[in-house]
């Protein structure tokens, strides 16, 4: 009897357990009472859900909301009172205690623990300086995994150049010591670190908590410009970093309801061994593109490659037939420098003389520094939607007209 009451409580209690976890999936379609639902499906994806099934428990904690997130699908964030739960899609969990708070019972044992205030930060990951420039949080971090000279925001150069940054080595080879040194609260790494697991592993080990932002991921470029909300969570600054999103797709509004030009577009650079190398048809720079209201040159292609890289390479020849009779080309100068003229592109290769754009006058460089200004997201889109709509124009935030 008493092993029958036992099994009967058993089912009982985890009836219930199910029950509650069923609560707040995340699960799509109506709206759960957790947050908003877009029937277009194409904002409010992250808006007030939960990032799990309902099993994280905190001892004497509640559950109050989601952090609203109408673009980016590679984190999510969930607030217990005073407590936040920062999930990074399939990857690692951290539990943000407030500072002055206990860390609470019943954490999971893969759940990190990040207590504030965060302000001795290591950062490996270029692209998130400009997020943090943004927010006016550059004070909150101490180690840059990037040389000044690879750098291109101002802001974060001069920080170098004081001392108020120190170059602690790259996201590969960390200076371990001068990490341990400073008394580092926090590592920010990209996906890159996965190319050099020990290294993510001895941080860890030194008990340096390792957030791995996951911003390449992002399918739609205001995704990965939303991961601002994050940085702004964990160095105080929710509501500037709030404001600055809210404003960049604002300011978009207007250019995303005109209608599609119709105009083709491609972007490449050429390396040093003479091959192309494009943006693939699903990378955010493509979208850019649709954005703005034109159509990606090789948005139908079809690729081999199944890697997690943004770009492929391409025989010169393929390239031709592909992208010559596109109305506007975009050549990526952060790699390998501006072109000062039509005449640098041609000397290249003379099979750009025939590019239709090349003959009309509608060949365009990116700025240096786009890749590493994330929030310079909103600016390019414009500066595409005005180069397709005033072929005459010159002044751009993000693109450079290359005359003859």
């Amino acid at each position: 009897m008493k092993k029958l009451s036992r099994l009967c409580l058993l089912l009982i209690l985890l009836l219930t357990l199910s029950a509650c976890g069923g609560q707040g999936s995340g699960q799509s379609g109506a709206d759960d009472g957790l947050g908003k639902n877009d029937p277009s499906g194409e904002t409010q994806v992250n808006a007030g859900k939960r990032a799990n099934d309902g099993a994280v428990a905190f001892d004497q904690m509640t559950w109050e909301k989601g952090m609203e997130l109408t673009h980016a699908t590679q984190f999510f964030v969930e607030k217990y009172q005073e407590y936040y739960l920062i999930t990074i899609v399939e990857n690692d969990r951290f539990l943000l205690i407030p500072e002055g708070g206990a860390v609470p019972s019943g954490v999971p044992k893969d759940v990190i623990v990040l207590q504030k205030p965060l302000q001795k930060a290591y950062l490996a990951s270029s692209s998130v300086f400009d997020l943090i420039r943004e927010i006016g949080a550059l004070d909150r971090l101490r180690l840059s995994g990037t040389k000044k000279e690879d750098l291109c925001i101002t802001e974060v150069i001069s920080a170098l150049e004081n001392g108020s940054l120190l170059y602690a080595g790259k996201y590969s080879k960390p200076d371990y010591e001068l990490i341990v040194q400073e008394g580092c609260d926090l590592a920010i790494e990209n996906t890159m670190i996965y190319h050099n697991p020990e290294a993510k592993e001895k941080l860890e080990a030194l008990g340096i908590p390792v957030l791995v932002e996951t911003s390449s991921y992002e399918s739609h470029p205001f995704g990965r410009m939303e991961w601002i909300k994050l940085y702004g969570l964990l160095f105080d600054k929710e509501e500037e970093a709030e404001q600055f999103f809210s404003r960049q797709v604002s300011n978009l509004e207007s250019v995303l309801q005109q209608e599609k030009t119709g105009l083709k577009v491609a972007i490449f650079y050429v390396n040093s061994n003479g091959v192309i190398n494009v943006r693939k048809p699903g990378d955010y720079v493509a979208k850019m593109i649709t954005l703005a209201g034109g159509e990606y040159v090789l948005a139908g292609l079809k690729t081999d490659e199944e890697n997690a890289l943004s770009t492929m390479n391409m025989q010169m020849e393929d390239f031709y037939l592909a992208a010559k009779d596109a109305d506007l080309i975009i050549y990526n100068s952060t790699i390998v420098g501006e072109l000062k003229s039509i005449s640098d592109l041609t000397a290249l290769s003379p099979l750009f003389a025939d590019f239709k754009a090349v003959k009309n006058d509608r060949v365009y460089c990116t700025a240096k520094n786009f890749f590493q200004e994330t929030t310079a997201i909103g600016d390019f889109v414009e500066d595409l939607n005005r180069a397709m709509r005033m072929p005459e124009e010159t002044k751009f935030h993000q693109l450079i007209k290359v005359g003859r």
